[in-house]
């Protein structure tokens, strides 16, 4: 995987489904925005690439296909998505925040059986963000909030399911660096605060 080596910064959230990233995706950018930052923010799967449709309409389970074509589409959108929005807000200077990136398909793709090593070869081509947010809350908090918005659960929105995927992503804090455990059941401010402190910590200082 390859470090950033444009002037821009990469932010990226993480977490269980309901967890909160697209609310503090959305606080952070704010927060950024007014402190005068140049931000562009986004979103996996995306909205643009074939790919990307095509993933959301597995997650919705209109189209059933196998995990490992599943994670090959995510990579492909995640190429096409880096290619023609995020490297290029990078390389003119912009801060870049993504509501879930490729440690999302490590951590739900190692829940639907497929092997670690293998997920992560076929994204060692794409960038690591600068800064990894993973938002901690338990599945069960996460259904309740999912229930709440009044949608059909997507394809991975099972308690069992949700479960493995926390212990996925726990795994990933300790093989890779740059990655924040924050307790996302907390207010949606005093989340906020903490993601606040690190940034102007790490990035802004």
């Amino acid at each position: 995987m390859i470090k950033n080596p444009y002037p821009g910064k990469f932010i990226v959230f993480e977490g269980l489904d309901g967890s909160g990233q697209s609310t503090q995706t959305r606080l952070l950018k704010d927060f950024l925005t007014k402190k005068g930052y140049q931000v562009v923010s986004t979103k996996e799967p995306t909205f643009s690439s074939k790919a990307g449709k095509k993933i959301r309409a597995i997650l919705k389970r209109a189209v059933d296909v196998r995990a490992q074509q599943l994670q090959k589409l995510f990579a492909q959108d995640r190429k096409e998505h880096l290619e023609k929005l995020i490297i290029p807000a990078l390389k003119e200077g912009k801060i870049v925040i993504s509501d879930r990136y490729f440690f999302s398909s490590f951590a739900y793709g190692r829940a639907s059986g497929l092997n670690l090593k293998w997920l992560i070869k076929i994204n060692d081509e794409f960038l690591l963000p600068d800064i990894t947010f993973l938002l901690k809350v338990s599945p069960k908090i996460c259904l309740e909030r999912i229930k709440k918005r009044k949608r059909k659960k997507t394809l991975f929105e099972e308690k069992e399911i949700l479960e493995e995927v926390w212990k996925n992503y726990q795994k990933l804090t300790k093989k890779f660096g740059s990655i924040y455990v924050i307790n996302g059941e907390k207010a949606r401010d005093k989340v906020f605060k903490e993601i606040k402190k690190i940034i102007e910590a790490k990035l802004l200082s």
